[in-house]
């Protein structure tokens, strides 16, 4: 039997903003036991998009699944793509979930903007306890796109840690006003799981009204690339928007102008010590005398000697017999 008319309506109520036609998901069967399957189909989703279809236990179609994906069996869970126009329709194997029910079919998207729906499944023979008390005495759904505001600045340029502001509309869609709720926000960088901290927000936002939040997102010094900013409230995902985080390249360019500076101021060092030894090596030897092997220069006496010996050599021989 097709879910009725409220669980479709819960689907729209919890689909994204500035959808046409919101997203919905349904099963064959309001009941079924562990062990069997139902169909599950859907319309009014993006097209070509990837689903994940999974069995969640203490959740209902109003308030999604309270707490989180540790209350479905994922590990039964499927995957489907949708048609040219937004539909699908998939086999799922019924099984229990991890927490008691009342039990949902939960859809969402795997990747791109976020967009879920629900629908009730009655599995047989699974216990079945009363929904948790909301403790924040309401319930917050997204009414408008999220956004980062900010920009870059000189310390980021060279590798500060990058800062933005997100900004986002929620509504309180319960009947009791929400005070000073807690987010959970986490950032990753492209395939690793997000790094989740706890951001309060203060304030209060009474039963069917709206308040804009702004929360800090900073990341790590030098981080730069494709970064994905999440926030949760109860255990629901509101917002997955993707940051393209620049290159540093003030810190690039210092590293490169140290490469090359350092070595210049090195060599020039290295040429200047040179030159001091040069210097110095004319003074050092003239004190130390001459080097061992060396002949020693000719004194006065020697040098007279020998210009008087050399005119006697260059004279004629008195020998007649030499003359002839």
């Amino acid at each position: 039997m097709p879910a009725g008319p409220g669980q479709a309506a819960g689907a729209a109520a919890r689909a994204g903003p500035g959808v046409v036609d919101p997203p919905v998901v349904r099963v064959s069967r309001a009941q079924a036991g562990a062990g069997g399957s139902v169909t599950v189909s859907g319309r009014g989703w993006r097209a070509r998009a990837l689903l994940t279809l999974v069995i969640c236990g203490q959740s209902d179609p109003v308030r999604g699944v309270a707490g989180g994906s540790d209350s479905c069996a994922n590990a039964d869970g499927r995957t489907v793509t949708t048609d040219d126009e937004g539909g699908f329709r998939r086999e799922l194997p019924v099984v229990e979930p991890p927490v008691p029910c009342p039990c949902v079919v939960h859809a969402a998207t795997a990747t791109g903007p976020r967009a879920e729906a629900d629908a009730t499944l009655r599995v047989a023979g699974h216990a079945v306890e009363p929904l948790p008390a909301d403790g924040a005495g309401g319930r917050l759904s997204l009414l408008a796109e999220a956004r980062l505001e900010g920009s870059d600045d000189l310390l980021t340029w060279f590798g500060a840690a990058p800062t933005r502001t997100l900004v986002l509309t929620v509504g309180n869609a319960g009947t009791s006003p929400v005070r000073d709720p807690v987010f959970r926000l986490g950032t990753s960088h492209g395939v690793y799981a997000p790094r989740w901290q706890d951001l309060p927000w203060r304030g209060t936002v009474r039963a069917g009204g709206t308040a804009r939040i702004e929360l800090p997102v900073e990341l790590a010094a030098g981080a730069h690339g494709d970064y994905t900013v999440s926030l949760k409230y109860g255990g629901r995902v509101l917002v997955e928007h993707p940051w393209d985080v620049g290159r540093p390249w003030g810190l690039t360019l210092f590293w490169l102008l140290t490469a090359l500076v350092v070595p210049t101021a090195l060599y020039r060092a290295a040429l200047a010590a040179v030159d001091h030894l040069r210097l110095r090596r004319p003074r050092t030897a003239a004190a130390d005398g001459p080097r061992p092997g060396t002949p020693a220069a000719p004194t006065p006496h020697r040098r007279r000697a020998a210009r008087v010996r050399a005119p006697r050599a260059a004279r004629p021989s008195a020998d007649p017999s030499a003359r002839r």
